[in-house]
């Protein structure tokens, strides 16, 4: 597991909006989420993020016969290196819980949430 720090914590902390890729039979496929909504839930461990589940149901499916996940997160809050605006791509392992400890907290959090989108995470990247 990776430690997110550093520029990319500063990303996350300040993003409006997240991609999450998947790849599946048909090929990739992108849905997203808000910058709030993983903040709700935090990063733990520094290397684990939460993202609230409400249908994500092609997400789940690919991530059953593929369990990787790609994030693209950016601000142009944060200083990138050529000009304000910086990116940082996120990416390892995925699986949407629907119960235990972090399904737990999404749904007490987010009433339409059926659980969570869980990545533990093992590179990245800053993109600009």
């Amino acid at each position: 597991m990776v430690k997110i720090e550093g520029k990319c914590r500063e990303v996350i902390d300040k993003t409006e909006w997240v991609a999450i890729a998947t790849c599946g039979d048909s090929g990739p496929h992108v849905v997203a989420t808000w910058g709030d909504y993983v903040r709700a839930l935090g990063i733990k461990d520094s290397g684990i993020i939460i993202i609230p589940a409400g249908h994500y149901n092609t997400t789940e499916e690919n991530l059953k016969k593929n369990d990787r996940v790609e994030l693209l997160i950016a601000s142009k809050q944060v200083q990138g290196n050529y000009g304000p605006g910086q990116g940082c791509s996120i990416s390892r392992k995925g699986e949407i819980q629907t119960s235990g400890k972090f399904a737990d907290m999404a749904k007490s959090k987010f009433s339409w949430a059926r659980g969570a989108l869980v990545i533990t995470v093992e590179k990245v990247s800053t993109q600009l």
